[in-house]
């Protein structure tokens, strides 16, 4: 049984400056399910997830999130629903004149205003999850790329949030390290459950890793489907895009008789 979608796009249209970037996504995020989001650069995988958050507004379509239509929301009530949500960026965001602790202690104190002692508690259970334990003290100038990404993880997760959207998490960093970092999400999204949605490169890792591909080409969505499927797709695009990866040849050759 497919699993209920928490977010859903219809017909979402948006044009930023002179460029079209969307030309009528429809999508369905199903919750609890970790979804990787493909395609070529400028394609407006990162315009897509901003729709989800409500950073951006569509020109035209739905964008629905648990049931309301978030794309009609005023500021009040829009910042209601992501409090439900989080987000890490390509380059973590962290803040430089904070250590780690307080970048990851941030959101909570500004948001939730929790006592001190519960706030430590917090921070720390995560920096240990992410593998950062005793690293509150540093600073985010003293760490490596991939102790970056783990210190936004934290942050991201510190907030137990329902749905999490990962921009490109692994950007500049080794394929080791970024598949380290790819494992990570993905333990931490089985062991807390909540919807992940990436927009990645990696061809062919993410189909290790997702439950869902899809892949956006020309604005829409060409392709949607869980990890063990998407693969065999026969959609001449998305074959040719993701055998840049090594899948398969980008001209199989044909067993027709």
């Amino acid at each position: 049984m497919e699993p209920e979608p928490i977010i859903r796009l219809n017909d979402v249209h948006k044009t930023l400056g002179q460029q079209q970037v969307l030309r009528g996504i429809t999508l369905a995020i199903p919750k609890g399910k970790m979804t990787t989001i493909i395609g070529r650069s400028g394609e407006g995988k990162s315009v897509l997830l901003k729709h989800m958050i409500g950073l951006l507004q569509p020109d035209r379509g739905e964008v629905w999130v648990d049931g309301v239509d978030i794309a009609r929301l005023h500021a009040q009530r829009l910042n209601e629903v992501r409090k439900r949500f989080a987000m890490l960026f390509q380059s973590a965001a962290l803040f430089d004149s904070l250590t780690v602790f307080d970048n990851v202690a941030f959101p909570l104190r500004e948001k939730l205003r929790l006592p001190a002692s519960e706030v430590n508690r917090r921070v720390d259970e995560k920096l240990e999850q992410v593998g950062l334990k005793g690293m509150g003290h540093k600073f985010p100038a003293e760490l490596s790329g991939g102790m970056k990404k783990r210190a936004g993880l934290a942050r991201a997760l510190v907030m137990e949030p329902e749905i999490i959207l990962f921009d490109e998490p692994t950007t500049g960093l080794d394929p080791l390290m970024a598949k380290t970092i790819h494992e990570l999400i993905c333990d931490m999204q089985r062991t807390f459950g909540f919807t992940a949605v990436m927009v990645s490169h990696e061809i062919p890792e993410v189909f290790s890793f997702s439950d869902y591909v899809a892949m956006i080409h020309a604005g829409v969505i060409a392709e949607m489907a869980p990890s063990g499927e998407f693969v065999k797709t026969q959609d001449p695009v998305v074959r040719e895009f993701i055998s840049v990866g090594g899948l398969y040849p980008v001209h199989p050759v044909s067993t027709a008789g």
